[in-house]
């Protein structure tokens, strides 16, 4: 019965902010688009479509807030419009009772809460769809206590999920069979990649587990700090790690009057996310504004500070090739290459066009070079690209669509910062020193010491291995010898047989002659 109540308000909710007419322009059932119009008559559709959309999202809950921002990330599949403004959405929801999260920590920690923190702060720092952060102190194993911020999974919130998810699946389910238009957005599989998002957000072993990936990748860069987790105080529902201090970037003036060097905190956000990409090939996959902070601390003063590792991107070499070698032959105006890259990728079917393709990348890229190279957004160069390539039947990966929604964000966050950041000149040397990485000495290199162990056990047998090989191949070189001479004198043996047949039938006929023509002489 709740399942039914609950589907009825969401479809009150689409009918009432005209997401009807948004999403299903063609109904295939005249009948149904005739109820909508008398279910939702005197409503008010004077704003924007993208607008009406985000504020319905908004009206139905937070797991909807959250599909919203996940949609907004899929610039291949909606309009512009409809993309920029669920962008606006913000996971803005109340904290629960802090008695419901220490209660929540206690049952996993199987302890009290005093016996597990020196200290503890019950009003929430910070709260979100799916966790809320409490401050707080520990003692760690030597006995020194420690500032943590402590993680605490909403409860219920897998139970809310399934069944929110459950209806977004059956909406989709509507969508695909009743509106050509909305088959086009490919909502089932929309949806399926929502509930792997939302699925891999709960797990917060995951979440630990990429941060402390993260934090051993960038040590040594001195441009971004990423919080300790404190294993022995991290549960499936409860993580807790280093407590962080610096001011939100989204602060600008507040940063400048700190003395920050705001050009520079453009320049190394593009500098982090480009290492993470093309050195690392794992990267944090949801860097907007709300999980990036600045550290005011002396020793650590003006570096970026990352928060939140629910969701990060993974490249193989594989995908780190497709991407450098497309950028350098974009840069290029190389849209053969881009086309062949396409093509060799095995992403568009091997019996596409080169030209053709050629000729639709072109249309696509080349109004870019009308404008100053810092005006160039990579992360709309590759959705581009990405669009371009669903018209030649392609299915862009997954870990793509990722790196191009952070590479959007990356851009937007460090042209708020400085209007004048150059993106491409900050790219181009990791472009350049990977493809070098690739088919230069240090890859050699690198070959060299991975497979030096298995050299070293190789070496010493080398000379014998080398003898076995060479009696072995002239045992079989003498044996296909005597094979090949038996097989000759076969066949002489054959053909003097019919040599001999031959001749007696020819002795035969020349005989017949004789004797017919004596014959006939008597």
């Amino acid at each position: 019965m709740t399942r039914l109540l609950r589907g009825i308000y969401i479809v009150l909710i689409v009918l009432r902010y005209g997401l009807d007419e948004l999403v299903l322009t063609s109904f295939q059932k005249p009948g149904l688009r005739l109820l909508a119009r008398i279910v939702s008559v005197g409503r008010d559709l004077s704003a924007p479509r993208g607008q009406r959309l985000r504020e319905a999202l908004e009206h139905l809950g937070p797991i909807f807030v959250k599909f919203g921002q996940v949609l907004s990330t899929r610039r291949d599949l909606l309009p512009p419009d409809i993309a920029d403004e669920l962008a606006f959405l913000q996971d803005r929801v109340p904290p629960f009772s802090s008695n419901v999260a220490v209660d929540t920590i206690e049952r996993a920690f199987g302890r009290p809460l005093n016996e597990i923190f020196v200290e503890f702060t019950h009003k929430p720092v910070a709260s979100a769809s799916i966790a809320q952060v409490h401050f707080a102190v520990i003692k760690d194993r030597d006995g020194q206590t420690r500032e943590v911020a402590v993680k605490v999974l909403r409860p219920g919130m897998l139970t809310v999920i399934d069944k929110d998810l459950s209806l977004m699946r059956m909406m989709a389910g509507w969508v695909d069979r009743l509106s050509a238009d909305g088959k086009r957005l490919k909502p089932r599989e929309v949806v399926a990649e929502f509930d792997k998002y939302l699925h891999d957000e709960l797990d917060f072993m995951r979440e630990a587990s990429n941060a402390a990936q993260l934090r051993r990748n960038m040590e040594g860069l001195n441009l971004v700090l990423i919080p300790e987790m404190i294993w022995d105080f991290c549960r499936d529902d409860v993580i807790v790690m280093e407590r962080m201090k610096g001011l939100p970037i989204s602060q600008v003036d507040r940063l400048r009057a700190a003395g920050v060097d705001i050009p520079k905190l453009a320049r190394d956000g593009v500098t982090i996310f480009f290492t993470q990409v093309f050195r690392d090939g794992f990267f944090h996959a949801d860097m907007h504004p709300g999980n990036i902070q600045v550290s005011l601390e002396p020793a650590t003063f003006g570096r970026y500070i990352s928060l939140d590792f629910g969701i990060v991107g993974t490249l193989t070499e594989t995908d780190k090739e497709y991407l450098a070698q497309n950028f350098t032959a974009f840069f290029r105006r190389d849209y053969k290459r881009v086309a062949e890259l396409h093509i060799e990728s095995g992403w568009v079917p091997t019996d596409t066009r080169v030209d053709e393709l050629e000729s639709a990348i072109r249309a696509v890229c080349e109004p870019y070079f009308d404008r100053p190279l810092k005006e160039i957004s990579l992360g709309l160069v590759l959705m581009r690209l990405f669009q371009t390539s669903r018209r030649f039947n392609v299915e862009i990966q997954p870990q793509l669509v990722l790196l191009q929604k952070t590479l959007l964000n990356i851009e937007g966050l460090g042209r708020q910062l400085d209007p004048n950041l150059d993106l491409w000149s900050t790219a181009k040397p990791f472009l350049e020193t990977w493809m070098l990485d690739q088919v230069g000495p240090k890859k050699l290199w690198k070959q060299l010491i991975a497979e030096a162990p298995r050299y070293a056990k190789l070496l010493p047998e080398l000379p014998r291995l080398v003898h076995d090989f060479l009696k072995h191949r002239q045992n079989n070189d003498n044996a296909q010898l005597q094979l090949l001479i038996q097989e000759q004198r076969r066949t002489n043996r054959l053909l003097q047989g019919m040599a001999w047949v031959g001749g007696g039938f020819v002795l035969g006929m020349l005989a017949m002659q004789v004797f017919v023509r004596l014959h006939h002489f008597y």
